[in-house]
């Protein structure tokens, strides 16, 4: 399991460089081989659309079940809204033994592995997003996602209310697509209830890749930008201000310290 990061290649971490020129084979969406470019020049890639996910999986599990080298590849974290839990999910369904690549002992599994896993870490869509704000999630955050594909809606409500509550420093995944366009609006709306208007709001599209855009906003105008799957919406806690353009949310040094 290859995390890509934000999805240029100066953003991966060194073992998923090794990993991918290690490879028999690159499986993963379309989109995301395509950022990769030159790192899989060469190599037998399987692509599929979005919502094929399910496809996508089986297709590499088949191969690193019969003995290949094969690299699935995630956005992000593959461990964070990626690809890393369904490959785990489907094995353990299916009851495909896996044991870790550096061969430690894990479970109970008797007999040799189905296959050796390894999953290597990348920087999420938050962290790549409250870089470019500056400290947005520099205390206490949860990260919520408001497509409703795979999650009950009222559980993605429940979640945002008890998040606001919290006073948690709040990062919105997957805020509109072409046919979920009222979600962003709901979930704005239940994050009022618990914040001021004035609280600042980051929007960061196309994080550290071609085309990106970083906008500073309020709780009270974030609705008049525009948002879609490649967006981040981080919003700040009680705490949370802006300065010069970028987001600060303290830690606490301020109440203890001289600064």
């Amino acid at each position: 399991m290859i995390s890509t990061g934000p999805g240029e290649p100066g953003y991966m971490v060194p073992r998923a460089k090794e990993l991918l020129e290690e490879a028999d084979t690159v499986v993963g969406y379309e989109t995301y081989l395509d950022l990769l470019g030159p790192l899989i020049q060469g190599k037998e890639t399987i692509s599929t659309g979005m919502k094929q996910e399910v496809k996508r999986c089986e297709a590499a599990l088949k191969r690193a079940v019969s003995g290949e080298k094969v690299a699935v590849v995630s956005s992000g974290d593959a461990g964070i809204y990626g690809m890393a839990g369904l490959i785990l999910e489907i094995c353990a369904a299916r009851h495909i033994s896996v044991c870790p690549r550096d061969g430690t002992e894990r479970g109970s599994g008797e007999g040799p592995p189905d296959l050796f896993l390894e999953i290597v870490p990348g920087v999420p869509a938050l962290c790549a997003g409250s870089a470019l704000l500056g400290a947005a999630i520099a205390h206490d955050f949860c990260a919520i996602s408001l497509s409703d594909l795979l999650t009950p809606w009222q559980a993605i409500e429940k979640r945002l209310d008890l998040a606001g509550r919290g006073d948690f420093v709040i990062a919105l995944y997957n805020p509109r697509s072409k046919r979920r366009t009222w979600q962003l609006e709901r979930a704005i709306g239940i994050i009022r209830l618990h914040r001021s208007p004035g609280t600042p709001v980051g929007i960061v599209r196309k994080a550290m890749r071609s085309g990106q855009e970083v906008t500073v906003t309020t709780l009270d105008e974030v609705l008049d930008h525009a948002a879609d799957m490649q967006t981040v919406i981080l919003v700040g806690n009680s705490r949370t201000y802006s300065y010069q353009g970028w987001m600060i949310t303290p830690r606490g040094y301020d109440e203890k310290y001289s600064l």
